[in-house]
């Protein structure tokens, strides 16, 4: 408790309202000395040290530092490489096996360190639903379909689970394919700007 109040005072003692009020009653003892405050001197100092602290700009607590998307798209990588060891262990049906190789493909692409990763880590959306595919989507849409696959062996005639597998991944390779035509069409609108520049630069 006594080193919590010993802080709150210290933290105080560095403010920018003590340090501020601290200034204007410094002004207040040099109109004192000068002889303009007459005998009210204290009121005088008192009161530039309050107006100085009511004037001080608030104390603004320090932003978290939180990871850039660079940093985040290399824990990504490893959550990634984890991601593909459960699934070869994972014994899916033909076609389905397909859509999750054609996507794992286009998240290898996406993922792999160069010049693709940079124009992806300036897209945060773009990382968290890459993310959100390695950390969730993915694991959980395979993981379903196994535990599903086990209750259809005992019941029979249900509707085969791989169906859905089956959607679910089609679904997120569509949606990672458009991430991907996005971030073409960003290095397309670059490249454009810059023909743009250079012809305009010599005319």
């Amino acid at each position: 408790m006594a080193t919590n109040k010993s802080n709150k005072l210290l933290g105080y003692l560095e403010s920018r309202k003590n340090l501020t009020g601290s200034a204007c009653g410094i002004v207040g003892l040099a109109l004192t000395f000068a002889g303009a405050a007459g005998p009210y001197w204290p009121v005088v100092v008192a009161g530039l040290y309050g107006a100085g602290a009511l004037v001080a700009s608030p104390e603004r607590p320090p932003v978290p530092d939180f990871p850039d998307p660079s940093a985040q798209l290399d824990e990504l990588r490893g959550d990634f490489g984890k991601l593909r060891a459960y699934l070869t262990d994972v014994d899916l049906p033909p076609a389905a096996a397909g859509h999750l190789t054609e996507l794992s493909d286009l998240l290898t692409a996406l993922l792999d360190p160069g010049w693709v990763a940079e124009v992806l880590a300036q897209d945060p959306e773009g990382v968290h639903s890459l993310s959100r595919a390695v950390r969730q989507d993915i694991p959980e849409a395979v993981d379903t379909f196994v535990r599903t696959r086990w209750w259809t062996r005992l019941t029979p005639g249900a509707e085969p689970p791989e169906r859905h597998l089956e959607r679910q991944l089609a679904v997120l390779q569509d949606e990672f394919g458009g991430l991907a035509a996005g971030l073409r069409d960003i290095e397309a609108k670059r490249q454009e700007s810059l023909t743009r520049y250079l012809e305009d630069r010599s005319n």
